[in-house]
């Protein structure tokens, strides 16, 4: 069974608990899903099967949107409920302004240093597994990118809003920061991811209606999962020296206009889904085959 269910993930649930349920529905041994979300958090989780495991990474890579709340005046060790209360500050003083001009501020590349309580790994240890043991370690910032922070209500103490975000984004870092810049502290009250690239809420199905019998119903191909690249269909002689890994400079390659450093989708000349495939300086190569 290959292929892609896009779905949507309840509160209270984990990211492996979702896995294990369709491993179990399906049968597929080889099961992953493309990006954890937080057990208290819901959402879309794509889960890929069988040979759809190989494109996790790039299902990963795709944007993301989030609705989140958060509250004001409020530091907990997590920066959500989960967590242990810190610091309870008064907000008195905040005004909507003042919430709205600190907001605008985060759309863009930002820099953002990551929870401790996370997955992420420093010196092979999981952050979440030191800060269980009241141990606290130095983070790097990261590069992030926020492509758009917009529908925000202000509510004091409470404020809601949606953020588009690139891979790698800590919607609960978000809050902290806010909440810093603001002189008083905020912590995530609700999160649920509404889109991931192509898979969103509105195309996805809940986690406790998928079973046996609809299972199928759902399963999305490898090639459609990939639809937010670009086709391009390779001129007849070339289809079999990509197959084999060879880097191809010729300029017959394609019709089609390709450009240095961008992934494709790859077609031969009889439209056959190759993989995908990426344009560098001296040539193009497949860099992901996933020929049936």
């Amino acid at each position: 069974m290959n292929g892609v269910i896009n779905v949507f993930k309840n509160t209270g649930m984990t990211s492996f608990d979702v896995v294990k349920k369709i491993r179990f529905i399906s049968k597929e041994k080889k099961v992953g899903h493309t990006g954890t979300l937080d057990p208290e958090a819901s959402g879309v989780l794509p889960i890929c099967l069988g040979k759809a495991t190989k494109i996790i990474d790039y299902i990963m890579e795709n944007k993301k949107t989030y609705k989140v709340q958060l509250k004001l005046g409020i530091i907990t060790d997590t920066y959500d409920l989960e967590g242990k209360i810190l610091e309870e500050n008064d907000i008195s003083a905040i005004k909507e302004d003042d919430v709205v001009k600190v907001i605008s501020l985060y759309k863009g590349e930002i820099e953002q240093i990551p929870p401790m309580y996370s997955a992420l790994k420093v010196n092979g240890k999981r952050l979440y597994d030191l800060a269980r043991q009241g141990i606290e370690v130095e983070r790097s910032a990261r590069k992030i990118f926020i492509y758009d922070i917009n529908d925000v209500e202000v509510s004091l103490p409470y404020i809601s809003m949606t953020v588009t975000c690139s891979k790698g984004t800590y919607i609960r870092s978000l809050c902290y920061d806010i909440g810093k810049d603001l002189n008083v502290g905020a912590t995530m009250t609700s999160l649920c991811r509404t889109a991931n690239g192509i898979f969103n809420e509105e195309n996805g199905i809940n986690i406790d209606n998928i079973n046996e019998e609809n299972l199928h119903q759902h399963i999305i191909s490898i090639e459609d999962a990939l639809k937010v690249y670009d086709k391009i269909i390779i001129n007849k002689g070339f289809s079999k020296l990509l197959i084999n890994g060879v880097k191809v400079a010729d300029r017959r390659l394609t019709e089609n206009k390709v450009f240095q450093n961008v992934l494709y989708r790859v077609y031969d000349e009889n439209s056959v889904f190759l993989g995908l495939g990426r344009k560098f300086e001296d040539g193009f190569k497949m860099e992901k085959l996933l020929l049936d």
